[in-house]
């Protein structure tokens, strides 16, 4: 059974500087939004190891208060200026989990500076009255995971023999009648669902007729990372082996499939300057749980970071040395235990 951590009920948790939680800025006008971690399917592929039969991730973590996120992401937009900003709500699991999550979809779309609501979801949770909802509600496009238009295959793909194909197919019909653009994503695992992805592209011409202001289809590349879950017998194929596939498809079929940020209005903005320094020691004070064994969160300069191999309570204060600070995601390893986690951590690769 995970844990639950409740922001800020539990834990006044800064919404800066985890990857599971709170805002994320790499640096362009669009900025991640998670108000939760967590996922309802246990997709075969994932890059994070998420969902009800996860081996690594112990705990959950929940905004439940969502004044206290959307302050955060205030300040954040100021810094970057309020315009043309797009907030993509997504996480290392399913989003809409969250109980108020259209109130979340209606509180950042009123925003100053913010043109674009975006969603990644993998659709279990879309049905008639919440679809008409989030219109009212302001999101602009629903990016959704759908990796087979095979019933059986799909659910193994997710991991769960509840899913529900049809629901979802009926849902994406609804999608492209609202004024909500859709984008299907599915993940190309080689030797696995090598002809859906056909299927799929031909399926989204037929769907989506209208206009569209965002292109239709975003095909992802499998990945194994680390801490992911590796689908068994199955090799990564290469970049150029994907791209080389993708012009084929765009050729055949006359749709864009090879994406770039451009394409999104996506585009450079200053980037949240880094508080710890790559070797800094800091003192932080631990406050939660961490999101995999072995981890806890501390809090030092009114942001979050992960303390690998931390054996430390709650409420104790530990020296840390900064190992990680790319997009003011930190990530640290204790003083003490310096040379030992370093070795073991030394390949680990971060998803997200």
């Amino acid at each position: 059974m995970k844990k639950i951590v409740r922001v800020p009920d539990d834990v006044e948790l800064p919404m800066l500087g985890l990857i599971q939680i709170g805002v994320i800025d790499r640096g362009t006008n669009l900025l991640q939004v998670r108000s939760l971690s967590g996922c309802n399917l246990n997709c075969i592929f994932c890059s994070v190891d998420e969902g009800p039969k996860s081996k690594t991730r112990v705990t959950n973590y929940i905004v439940v208060a969502l004044d206290y996120l959307i302050d955060w992401v205030r300040e954040v937009i100021t810094f970057k200026k309020p315009k043309r900003i797009e907030i993509h709500l997504d996480g290392t699991g399913e989003p809409m989990l969250h109980p108020k999550f259209v109130d979340l979809v209606h509180e950042v779309s009123s925003l100053e500076g913010v043109d674009v609501v975006s969603l990644q979801t993998n659709g279990t949770l879309l049905k008639e009255e919440i679809i008409d909802k989030l219109e009212a509600a302001g999101l602009s496009r629903i990016n959704v995971s759908l990796h087979s238009l095979d019933a059986e295959k799909s659910k193994y793909l997710v991991g769960m023999q509840t899913y529900n194909l049809e629901k979802l197919i009926k849902a994406l019909e609804q999608i492209v009648n609202s004024s909500i653009e859709l984008l299907i994503a599915p993940v190309w695992v080689p030797g696995i669902n090598d002809s859906d992805m056909e299927e799929i592209i031909q399926f989204t011409l037929s769907l989506v007729k209208k206009r569209q202001r965002w292109p239709m289809l975003g095909i992802q590349k499998y990945e194994v990372y680390r801490f992911g879950r590796k689908v068994p017998g199955v090799k990564e194929m290469s970049w150029y082996k994907f791209y080389k596939q993708l012009r084929v498809w765009e050729k055949k079929y006359k749709v864009k499939l090879k994406l770039r940020k451009e394409d999104f209005g996506i585009h450079k903005r200053k980037i949240l300057p880094k508080v710890f320094k790559r070797g800094e020691k800091v003192l932080v004070k631990i406050v939660a749980p961490g999101w995999m064994r072995d981890e806890m969160i501390g809090i030092a300069r009114d942001r979050a970071i992960t303390v690998i191999g931390c054996k430390a309570n709650i409420g104790d204060k530990v020296n840390v040395r900064i190992i990680s600070n790319k997009h003011n995601i930190y990530v640290a390893i204790p003083e003490k235990r310096r040379l030992e986690v370093r070795n073991y951590y030394s390949t680990r690769s971060f998803a997200f």
